[in-house]
């Protein structure tokens, strides 16, 4: 049997299920734009799109 992927929808649920009954606008927001940035920078990570840290770290001329 087919596992099921979960939808957006069905995972923004989840995440709001998740928070506690006081959180604000906000908390909401962070949450969502928290789980879209991390969704994204993985999906790079899957495709090679990354960057070595020393690399950056020499572009902009940082101790490494």
């Amino acid at each position: 049997m087919a596992s099921h992927t979960p939808t957006t929808k069905e995972q923004a649920r989840a995440l709001l299920e998740n928070l506690p009954d006081d959180a604000t606008w906000d908390d909401i927001v962070y949450e969502l734009a928290a789980r879209r940035s991390i969704e994204l920078g993985l999906a790079d990570a899957e495709q090679g799109r990354v960057t070595d840290a020393r690399a950056v770290r020499r572009e902009l001329r940082l101790r490494t």
